[in-house]
C-alpha cells in the first residue's frame, strides 16, 4: 500500500470511529431515501482480507455489490491494481458513488474502479463473466443476486458475504443454504469483522 492509499484509509477508519461513539437516532434515509450518511463498511480486517483474497487471482474481473461509501473498494481496487484487474462497484444512490469516486481518486485507485448506479440485480446481466464477488448490499438481495451472478462465475471464482453473524435474520440464513447447496460450490463462516462467508466455485 502507498501512501495516498494508507492516508484515504485512516481517513475511513477515523469516519468508523467517530460513527461509533455518536449516539444514534432513528437514522434519516436508507434504502430508498437520499439523506443516509451512515459509513456501512467492512471494518479494517475484512478489509485487509477482501485484499488478500483477491490478490491471489489472475487479473480478475471483480464485482462489488453494495459500494455505499467506497471503504472496501479502496482495499479492492488496491488488489486489482497489484494483480493486473479491475472492479465494477454497484450502489443504488448515486450520491454514495460520487463519494466513493472522490476517495478512490485521493487514494489513485480511481482508474481501476468502474462505478455503476442502479438496481443491481438487473446490471448484474449486463457483466460477462466473473472472478471475485463482494456481496454487501440489502440482505434481502443476496439471493437474487446470487441467482443473478452465479452463472458468470468463472472457475476458481471467489464470493465473500458480509454480515453473516446476525441472529434472527432470515435473509442471511437463506443466503447461507442456497449458497451452500449451488453446484460447484465450496464454502465457509468466518468469525471476521461481522462474520464473512467465503465460498469458491469449482465446476465438476
Amino acid at each position: 500500500m502507498d501512501e495516498k492509499m494508507l492516508a484515504v484509509l485512516e481517513a475511513y477508519h477515523e469516519l468508523i470511529r467517530q460513527e461509533q461513539n455518536t449516539p444514534r437516532e432513528t437514522p434519516p434515509g436508507g434504502r430508498e431515501g437520499g439523506n443516509d450518511r451512515r459509513l456501512r463498511a467492512v471494518g479494517p480486517e475484512t478489509g485487509q482480507l477482501l485484499n488478500i483474497l483477491a490478490r491471489s487471482l489472475k487479473a480478475p474481473t471483480i464485482l462489488e455489490l453494495g459500494t455505499s461509501f467506497g471503504y472496501s473498494g479502496i482495499w479492492l481496487a488496491d488488489a486489482a491494481r497489484a494483480s493486473g484487474g479491475r472492479v465494477i462497484t454497484m450502489e443504488l444512490h448515486a450520491y454514495k458513488a460520487e463519494y466513493a469516486k472522490e476517495m478512490a481518486a485521493k487514494a489513485n485507485l480511481a482508474d481501476y474502479i468502474d462505478f455503476r448506479i442502479g438496481d443491481a440485480v438487473s446490471m448484474i446481466a449486463d457483466l460477462e463473466t466473473i472472478d471475485f464477488v463482494l456481496l454487501d448490499l440489502w440482505k434481502d438481495l443476496y439471493v437474487p443476486c446470487l441467482e443473478a451472478f452465479y452463472p458468470k462465475l468463472n472457475a476458481g471464482a471467489i464470493i465473500v458475504a458480509d454480515n453473516m453473524l446476525r441472529p434472527g435474520d432470515d435473509h442471511i440464513a437463506h443466503y447461507g443454504r442456497t449458497v451452500r447447496a449451488k453446484p460447484g460450490i465450496t464454502s465457509v463462516l468466518l468469525p471476521v469483522g461481522a462474520g464473512i462467508e467465503v465460498s469458491r466455485f469449482q465446476p465438476d
